[in-house]
Order: C-alpha cells, then structure tokens, then sequence
C-alpha cells in the first residue's frame, strides 16, 4: 500500500471515529438543510485533522453542492438557516455555498450571522471577487 493511500485511509478511520457523536450532535439530520436521507459525514477542512468542528453531517444533495453543483433559490434557503450554527463546518461551509450565489439578500444573511468577523470578510471578499469575474 503506498504512502498517500495509507494515509487517506488513516484519515478515513479518524472522520468515522467522529461519525456516532456528529450523527448525535445533528440529530441524524443534514446540518445544512435538516433532510434525513443518505446521509454522510463531510469534511470541510481536509488539510486539518478532523475533529468536531471541521466535520459536519450532510445528505447527498447538500454534499454535492459543497462539491460545486449550483443551488437552487429552494435549496439556499433552506441553506441560509445554517449560518447561525456556531459550528464552523456548518456555518462557513453554508457560507461557502451562499456566496456562489448572486442574491444580495444572501449575502446580507452572511453579514448578519454569528460567524467570527475575519471569516465574515473572507467569505464577502469572495463574494466581490465573484461579481468582479462575472462581469
């Protein structure tokens, strides 16, 4: 087994050590959009060591969208209510969803959620870099 496959696989034991607590901690529900089917643990921040607050509990759907496929106007609002999650897995990778999209008043939830500041303008200075390259 090569080097880069054992330590993927390491990694793997380590999120599925979390899953029990995460499945706990979201009440077997997507932590994005509450829904309650194929649900998974994902990673937010793979070049971190998994722990609780870079993992989040997440259905097919709202993994997909993590992965770049777009949202609906549905699908956002559903979203949006995740931002106000004081896990950071949760709140900033809904952020992260929220500012692919060019609704104002989604970005204007960004602003008003209990995210830490300095992550609040990371994610707006995006969102001013997206509109910029759109144009």
């Amino acid at each position: 087994m090569s080097k880069g496959q054992l330590g993927n696989r390491k990694r793997l034991e380590a999120i599925s050590s979390f899953a029990r607590s995460i499945g706990k901690r979201a009440r077997i529900t997507c932590e994005w959009c509450e829904g309650t089917k194929d649900l998974q643990v994902w990673d937010y921040r793979p070049d971190l060591p998994p722990n609780m607050d870079t993992l989040a509990l997440l259905c097919r759907n709202c993994r997909e969208l993590a992965g770049g496929k777009k949202a609906s106007p549905k699908e956002l609002q559903s979203i949006r209510k995740a931002l106000w999650s004081n896990i950071p897995a949760v709140a900033v990778g809904a952020g992260e969803i929220l500012v692919r999209c060019y609704e104002p008043r989604v970005w204007g939830a960004i602003v008003q959620s209990i995210m830490d500041d300095n992550i609040k303008t990371q994610l707006l200075e995006k969102i001013r870099i997206e509109n910029i390259n759109r144009k």
